[in-house]
């Protein structure tokens, strides 16, 4: 069987703070404000997973309530997930996310994007595809008040006692 699953994350861009996205820091004047090290783009590719297996969204899981979880790495909730995943029977077809921010320029960081993450979900770096869009200047986004990320992902069940 299998099971398609789609996510969304967004925050605000903030002074003093690193910016992370997809497990990389990039170098940049802000970064995302949020409990953890608010990488959208992996917080969205975890919700996506978590729909897929129909068990609920990442804030069931990592509550921005529960201080285990402030500033960490979200790479650390992506190898949580997978793990989810294994133990249910998914092995996981494909991921497609999009970056959605004004600046800065993705493009140079994606490759280093898709080496983390593929590893992280124990995929090859063609079972991922990372891309990035501005908004033309519209909206929060393009205003450069924040950036947010799209997951969709695609799993499979390995055995049928679903």
């Amino acid at each position: 069987m299998i099971r398609i699953g789609q996510g969304y994350d967004v925050h605000k861009l903030v002074d003093d703070r690193p910016l992370v996205l997809g497990g990389v820091a990039i170098e940049y004047g802000k970064g995302l404000a949020g409990h953890s090290d608010a990488d959208v783009l992996i917080h969205s590719l975890c919700d996506a997973f978590i729909g897929a297996a129909g068990k609920g969204d990442i804030g069931r899981y990592f509550p921005d309530t529960d201080s285990r979880y402030h500033n960490i790495d979200s790479r650390v909730l992506l190898r949580e997930v997978v793990s989810m995943l294994e133990k249910d029977d998914w092995k996981i077809v494909n991921a497609d996310l999009t970056i959605i921010a004004q600046a800065p320029k993705m493009a140079p960081h994606i490759p280093e994007m898709c080496r983390l993450l593929a590893t992280d979900m124990k995929i090859g770096e063609k079972q991922l595809n990372i891309k990035a869009t501005t908004t033309e200047t519209l909206g929060f986004c393009g205003r450069g008040e924040g950036i947010s990320a799209l997951a969709v992902v695609l799993i499979d069940k390995i055995t049928e006692n679903i």
